[in-house]
């Protein structure tokens, strides 16, 4: 099993060696499963379960002051499933795998997600997902909106002067806190000849309450075939209108390997977008590759026969 992991592309980490130790252990960890989903879902669940990451605990946190979690995970098989919009649920990956896995859809969302999560037991709901840190950040905030969403857009204009969801992430203003710590795994199974990609996020730092990004969108935030699979991390509206995994693994396709592939893809998202990201690929020769055009992302890679 080969597993390759991201913890987030954007502004350089806090700390980024401990955060480095916990990205090796999620690597590690998904090597050890059977199956290419369980290694990925493993790998996210240690990620998921650290402060450092924007996924489970330590979520960004909406405007409305709510911890929102998305993912999803998809296999070369073309399986698929993503959940959006969770409260209280740590683990989204093993909710997006229910979803996969028990339903004839691909993606379910809020509280009825929530709630299938909870009926499958195979995700702990009603979690409390801040840290201290995000706890800090927003008690720091001052005339937080109680009203209508045009009124929370108006509010984070003028916060922030400009939108949130465009904002890069070199604002000095700290806007960018926690947007682009998403994480992500793909992994390969070469004796299976199987891929699998899971991609698991709290969103963006502010953003309009119920703002979906990127990660639960196939292609956009995860995307698995025959050829390989990737992950993606960054400005997530611009990630999704350029499919950033689908063009990824359609590099693949084409035979470039996985450093090629990640390379080009985000060549061609900053041609097309002007907006930071970050993608980890795994193609059939077991090759890692990964690619930013951010300050920094970090990631692993481990494996295991």
């Amino acid at each position: 099993m080969k597993v390759i992991v991201h913890g987030g592309a954007g502004s350089d980490p806090d700390e980024p060696e401990p955060r480095q130790a916990v990205l090796d252990e999620a690597a590690t960890t998904g090597t050890t499963e059977s199956s290419v989903v369980d290694a990925v879902e493993a790998a996210v669940h240690v990620l998921e379960s650290s402060p450092r990451f924007n996924a489970g605990v330590g979520g960004a946190v909406q405007s409305d002051g709510a911890i929102r979690t998305d993912a999803g995970v998809m296999t070369s098989d073309r399986e698929a499933g993503a959940v959006c919009s969770m409260l209280g649920v740590e683990h989204a990956v093993s909710a997006a795998r229910v979803v996969m896995e028990e339903t004839p859809h691909v993606l379910v969302s809020g509280e009825h997600a929530v709630e299938l999560a909870a009926d499958y037991g195979v995700v702990e709901t009603g979690v409390d997902l801040w840290s201290e840190k995000t706890r800090e950040k927003w008690d720091d905030l001052d005339d937080v909106p109680e009203g209508s969403p045009g009124e929370h857009l108006d509010w984070l204009r003028e916060k922030f002067g400009g939108s949130p969801d465009t904002a890069d992430d070199s604002e000095a203003d700290g806007s960018d806190f926690k947007d682009h710590d998403t994480v992500g795994a793909v992994a390969f199974d070469p004796d299976a000849d199987e891929f699998a990609a899971a991609t698991s996020t709290g969103g963006r730092w502010l953003a309009l309450a119920g703002r979906v990004g990127d990660v639960p969108q196939i292609g956009s935030g995860f995307f698995a075939a025959p050829a390989g699979g990737a992950s993606a991390t960054g400005a997530g509206e611009d990630i999704a209108k350029a499919t950033l995994t689908r063009r990824a693994v359609r590099h693949l396709e084409s035979g470039l390997d996985a450093r090629a592939a990640a390379d080009r893809a985000i060549e061609e998202f900053g041609e097309l977008t002007g907006s930071s990201a970050g993608v980890i690929v795994l193609d059939r020769e077991a090759n890692a590759g990964s690619a930013f055009n951010s300050n920094a992302m970090q990631t692993a890679v481990a494996s295991e026969r």
